[in-house]
């Protein structure tokens, strides 16, 4: 079983090399980089400095400690790491974003036991304003979901009124968004409500720097939002890169493009740039950048649970369903074969 699964798994990467990377229609504004750290052997999530342009926050997954480093994007080299001090022991560290009231926050919010934890962690702390390694104190908030608990990849801090919402990891188990309070208390539990559901398996996500759009990305797919009265709208699929183990993205600076990266040493991180409805409204061709989505009001709106829309639709969703029906077929020949010996 263990040599059919491994052709399988062969098989599959093959097929998707065969397909060629998913890419947007308009070409991508950076080419990416590839993370050259070898600490950084499971990174899990990704943000765009704001201090600092063209370097991005990342870090690992669980058992690395209160760690967070910052990649060159140009080079992928390690430009700082960042020890984090008053915290406890970090669990589950799953995603990282920069608040608009210039710090960093790190979810501490993944549950590998799913969802039976009864409550997550996320971590504050200012972005430095020099480059080097360093320690530095950390704001340490409990969280809570008004359904009980859940496993969550995907933390995201709105750059426009900083507030911190959260979304729950399993398609299968109801995946949805989750509002946190519109201030984080350091006492107390802070309870995230639910505000929509999201037909996804998500495994990170990103506002855009203007806060009109919303990407949440899964293992082998993701989901652009229209951010509407502080709820996402379906704008359509985005074309991601096959990747080994997709984990993370970010918006970068200018909006025009998506970063997409994974787990593994020497990850790479790719580029996909971003067209029509798709691009926030300070990036779309001719738009005045006073566009801002929660003009209407953070809290206000009904929530959008309705399919993508057409305009974000692209080749790439049929393609990628029919990579996956013929690595199905391709394993089901060879259990068949598997079967006779």
């Amino acid at each position: 079983m263990r040599s059919l699964l491994c052709a399988a798994g062969a098989a599959g990467v093959l097929l998707f090399a065969a397909a060629g990377p998913v890419v947007a229609d308009d070409g991508p504004d950076t080419d990416g980089f590839t993370i050259g750290d070898a600490r950084i052997t499971e990174s899990s999530g990704l943000a765009a400095s704001r201090a600092h342009p063209g370097v991005y926050w990342t870090h690992n997954d669980s058992d690395d400690g209160p760690y967070v480093y910052a990649v060159d994007g140009r080079t992928g080299r390690t430009v700082a790491t960042v020890t984090l001090r008053g915290i406890g022991d970090p669990r589950d560290v799953e995603a990282v974003s920069v608040g608009p009231d210039g710090n960093v926050y790190v979810g501490d919010i993944g549950d590998n036991y799913g969802g039976s934890w009864k409550n997550v962690w996320i971590y504050r702390f200012p972005e430095p304003r020099r480059l080097r390694d360093q320690t530095v104190t950390a704001t340490q908030f409990t969280v809570t979901y008004d359904e009980g608990p859940r496993d969550a990849e995907a933390l995201m801090v709105h750059p426009k009124t900083g507030r911190v919402y959260i979304a729950s990891k399993k398609k299968s188990g109801g995946a949805a968004l989750y509002e946190g309070p519109e201030r984080l208390a350091a006492r107390g539990p802070n309870v995230f409500r639910r505000v929509a559901a999201i037909d996804q398996w998500v495994t990170d996500g990103a506002f855009s720097p203007d806060g009109t759009r919303l990407v949440l990305r899964g293992y082998f797919g993701a989901q652009m939002y229209r951010w509407e009265s502080g709820r996402p709208k379906a704008a359509g699929s985005v074309g991601v890169p096959f990747q080994m183990q997709g984990e993370s993205v970010s918006f970068t600076p200018d909006g025009r493009t998506l970063l997409f990266g994974s787990e593994g040493k020497g990850s790479q991180v790719q580029p996909v740039g971003l067209s029509g409805d798709q691009l926030p409204e300070s990036a779309a061709e001719g738009a005045d950048g006073k566009g801002g989505g929660e003009g209407k009001g953070d809290g206000a709106g009904a929530s959008e649970d309705g399919q993508a829309g057409g305009d974000g639709k692209n080749r790439n969703v049929l393609l990628a369903a029919a990579t996956f029906g013929a690595a199905t077929v391709l394993v089901l020949l060879l259990r068949r074969v598997f079967r006779r010996r």
